[in-house]
């Protein structure tokens, strides 16, 4: 901040004393810009946030320290897609090949495969997004099944829900930038943080969503062990490093090298999957894991959802307790 500061033109003529001066004065004003303690208290603009502590100490007669915080803002960091939906359906149906003209032929008797074949109805992006924003259904989804509905919004949304998991997985891929955050906080002890994304505001409104981030933040206070989102997240230090504590271990230096290494294998396939959210066994039902029921949501609700991140407090844990 220094640095930048006395490089600034409006300082360039001034005088190295007073430069200096005004200086330290910017760079005053711009940490306290930063620092938490020192904003203006939002219940009452005339006292900064530092002395409000200081007047709850007082009053409790307890010394009190604002240790940490974190704060996540929904999809930071991640580019959305373009909105634009009628667009887009536009766009993508002027995109098709126009297929040749063809020589006109004779009259001829319809045949039983052209009377049962009948055109597929053309559908607007106007009813596109309708059922988009219905559904919460990726937009191409959406307009395949108006498509072999011939345009009924009912039975769409029908065509829709027997999709069923078979679409899970193939969704997996698709961005997710909306979503929600939320939040759990146990006795005041233990809290919570976490974000989840799905693919449109629509379903990140909806009760299923929000009950699915509810209950993923209560399963990161139940297990404590989990540090990371999935396995693949896990920092390749870490996995070396229990790699080498496994080999090291006197119940395997007997065993040949090549059963070593698969009894190894085992092990730490095992200790990464403890610290892996998506690994755990849920805990309103442990016949499920939690990836499953990911899965299981993303089915019904049609949109790809991502578990992108969460962070624990345990009250005092970075604190060493005093004598």
């Amino acid at each position: 901040e220094r640095e930048i500061e006395m490089q600034k033109e409006d300082l360039l003529s001034k005088p190295e004393q007073i430069r200096s001066k005004i200086v330290e004065g910017r760079i005053k004003k711009r940490l306290e810009e930063l620092a938490l303690l020192e904003q203006p208290y939002i219940k009452n603009d005339k006292v900064v946030v530092k002395d409000w502590v200081k007047q709850t100490i007082a009053t409790i007669g307890e010394n009190i320290k604002v240790n940490r915080f974190v704060r996540y803002n929904l999809g930071e960091g991640l580019e959305k897609k373009n909105q634009d939906f009628a667009a887009e359906v536009a766009a993508q149906t002027s995109a098709k090949p126009v297929s040749a003209p063809t020589k006109e032929q004779p009259a001829a008797v319809e045949s039983k495969e052209t009377v049962e074949k009948a055109p597929k109805a053309t559908v607007s992006a106007t009813l596109v997004k309708q059922l988009r924003e219905e559904t919460g259904a990726g937009m191409m989804d959406c307009k395949k099944a108006l498509s072999e509905t011939g345009g009924d919004l009912e039975k769409a949304q029908e065509y829709l829900r027997k999709k069923g998991l078979s679409t899970a997985d193939k969704k997996s891929s698709r961005l997710a930038a909306e979503g929600r955050i939320g939040s759990y906080i146990h006795d005041s002890r233990i809290g919570v943080l976490i974000e989840v994304n799905c693919e449109t505001d629509f379903v990140g409104r909806s009760e299923k969503f929000k009950e699915l981030v509810d209950d993923l933040a209560m399963q990161v206070v139940a297990c404590p062990q989990v540090q990371y989102v999935s396995i693949e997240d896990i920092p390749e230090s870490i996995v070396s490093k229990e790699k080498e504590l496994e080999m090291q271990r006197e119940d395997l230096q007997s065993k040949p090298e090549n059963i070593r290494e698969r009894i190894v294998e085992g092990r730490i396939s095992k200790r990464l999957g403890e610290l892996a959210l998506l690994e755990q066994p849920f805990i309103k039902d442990d016949s499920v894991l939690v990836k499953d029921l990911v899965k299981q949501t993303v089915a019904g609700l049609g949109e790809n959802i991502k578990v992108r991140r969460f962070v624990r407090f345990t009250l005092g844990e970075v604190i060493e307790s005093e004598a």
